[in-house]
């Protein structure tokens, strides 16, 4: 039975992701914070699943998880690794502390990082091990290639995100353990339904509280609107499954959309989002 390792499976894409492919036949560890998950996906997903406590920044319990993982596995390589798991720091740069940004940057990509060191043994990086070479999928986003503002340390973690699956795929030739990044657009999940919650009264006296409000707003509608996980998951499981898979798979509700902003003028893209935001520069005296 293939064996797979899916990191925030308690909601969202990560949920999604780890019901599909225990749908289709495969193990599942997947990554949760508190023992409240653990015992809900366990009851919710049975015997084939099991639940890993740890935060993706804890290197050392990232590291005890994977050992868990190795030992199940009894000598032979894990098929897949997904990393999922991702916050949003919303603001602008002026308003943010650094801390906020560090925390971003320490999920987003530090988190990743750490993860795929802990199971690259586990993939194939172990030649000793029985089985072919795994997979790893990186959960990537439109804003890896579009900076958004007032989301600036997101946009950043994603380009980061980026650059290290690219690098990794072809460092990881050399043990035949391939990476495929996912790129969605808006998704129904909770990273983005809780824009409505984001707490801006921080913000109370920022020169960006009336684009921080419409931004809010923007991203409930695009959530609303955003493609339900279950499709991100089937992507999930072609990219672990299909001989040959792209490298680099976008999925946007509006693809028309994101092929224009890809392909305008990045000041014409500038322009149209002033406008959206009401960020264009007042005239001074």
């Amino acid at each position: 039975m293939r064996s797979v390792v899916v990191t925030g499976a308690s909601t969202g894409i990560g949920h999604a992701t780890t019901k599909t492919l225990l749908g289709k036949g495969f193990r599942a560890f997947g990554s949760v914070r508190n023992s409240t998950d653990a015992e809900r996906l366990k009851a919710e997903f049975g015997a084939q699943f099991t639940p890993l406590l740890f935060d993706v920044t804890d290197e050392a319990a990232v590291k005890e998880a994977a050992e868990v993982v190795r030992t199940a596995l009894n000598g032979e390589t894990l098929a897949g690794l997904v990393n999922n798991a991702g916050v949003v720091v919303p603001g602008a740069l002026l308003d943010l502390d650094v801390s906020d940004v560090r925390r971003q940057i320490d999920v987003n990509v530090l988190g990743p990082v750490i993860v795929t060191k802990a199971f690259l043994p586990s993939l194939g990086a172990d030649t000793a091990l029985k089985g072919a070479p795994g997979r790893i999928v990186m959960m990537s986003s439109v804003s890896g290639q579009f900076g958004n503002p007032l989301l600036s340390p997101y946009s950043t973690s994603k380009f980061a995100l980026e650059g290290l699956s690219e690098s990794l795929r072809r460092e990881l030739m050399l043990f035949g353990v391939d990476v495929v990044t996912i790129v969605p657009g808006p998704v129904r999940t909770p990273i983005w339904s809780k824009a409505e919650a984001i707490d801006i009264a921080r913000f109370a006296r920022s020169p960006y509280l009336p684009a921080l409000t419409k931004l809010r707003g923007m991203l409930a509608q695009l959530s609303e609107k955003g493609l339900p996980p279950e499709r991100i998951a089937a992507l999930v499981h072609r990219a672990l499954t299909d001989a040959r898979p792209k490298a680099r798979v976008v999925a946007s509700p509006e693809p028309v959309q994101t092929f224009i902003a890809g392909v305008l003028p990045k000041r014409w893209i500038d322009r149209i989002i002033a406008r959206q935001l009401g960020l264009a520069a007042k005239p001074r005296p």
